[in-house]
């Protein structure tokens, strides 16, 4: 009987999450397209592997200069501000933020180019709907959902924001933002994971570990309670437990979880891993 195991309407609304985040991981410029980050630090002179123009740090963003032969578009107009070009001046400057699947502002060919910054740093990451990643994509493995994951907590504040440094899954090692404590019972213990606030919504974001990892889940996952009520409570669904960015391409950054955030036992519920992918792979 489904509905017993699972709470029909919770369920229900289960699948719809689920079918949802499949239609976004594999859009046109979801996760899957992602095929470079590159960080300007890196390349002093301005010159991105290919990707066409000059790309350089300014006071307020990143000053993009590109002739027409480029092959740049700006807003879906060709960009032609090099030296000599009519009207030529330091570039378009632009800053972060953009998402990927909003129209895009630049572009090289089907190509998106998004400014990001990072701990201080500017970068640029390309997008293409033709990336390997996303030919290959199958789809995600995910547990059903169980109403025994659906789980009561205590979010608890930090007296002031907190930053501990992490690993990240390119190899640096920046500081993680964290804004409290996010408490629960599982199978009669008590465990704690520290969380990041949404500034905007109070919503909350975790990065966890658990026994499964690297094993018959990725590696790491991350969770994201709504905000929590006056008192503190919030409800910890781990059917909602998400893969990271990275699980789907190489280039993003994702932190690992900071001390403390890996669980001591296997959560078998919400995303997995990427359906075809080996464990020892993660």
């Amino acid at each position: 009987m489904i509905d017993d195991i699972h709470g029909g309407d919770a369920y229900t609304a289960w699948q719809h999450w689920h079918e949802q985040r499949v239609d976004t991981v594999s859009a046109p410029y979801g996760p899957l397209s992602l095929t470079a980050t590159h960080w300007l630090a890196d390349y002093p002179e301005g010159r991105l592997p290919a990707v066409p123009g000059r790309w350089t740090e300014t006071g307020g963003g990143v000053a993009v200069t590109a002739a027409a032969a480029d092959g740049i578009t700006l807003d879906g107009r060709p960009l032609d501000n090099a030296d000599g070009a009519e009207g030529a001046d330091v570039g378009v400057v632009l800053g972060a933020g953009r998402h990927p699947a909003a129209a895009a502002r630049l572009a090289h060919g089907e190509r998106h180019l998004v400014v990001l910054r990072r701990e201080g740093q500017w970068g640029v990451r390309v997008f293409d709907p033709r990336a390997p990643a996303r030919a290959a994509f199958q789809g995600i493995e995910a547990t059903p959902h169980r109403k025994d994951w659906v789980l009561t907590g205590t979010f608890r504040p930090f007296d002031a924001q907190r930053t501990v440094e992490v690993m990240n899954a390119d190899g640096r090692s920046r500081g993680l933002g964290l804004g409290g404590e996010l408490t629960f019972r599982h199978a009669g213990t008590e465990h704690t994971l520290q969380v990041a606030v949404d500034a905007d919504t109070g919503g909350l974001w975790a990065v966890f570990g658990d026994a499964t990892g690297g094993s018959t889940s990725y590696r790491f996952r991350f969770l994201k309670p709504a905000a929590p009520d006056a008192a503190g409570s919030v409800t910890v669904d781990f059917n909602r437990a998400l893969l990271p960015p990275c699980a789907f391409a190489d280039h993003f950054i994702c932190p690992f979880p900071p001390p403390g955030n890996t669980l001591p036992f296997p959560v078998d519920a919400g995303e997995r891993r990427l359906k075809g992918a080996l464990a020892e792979q993660n």
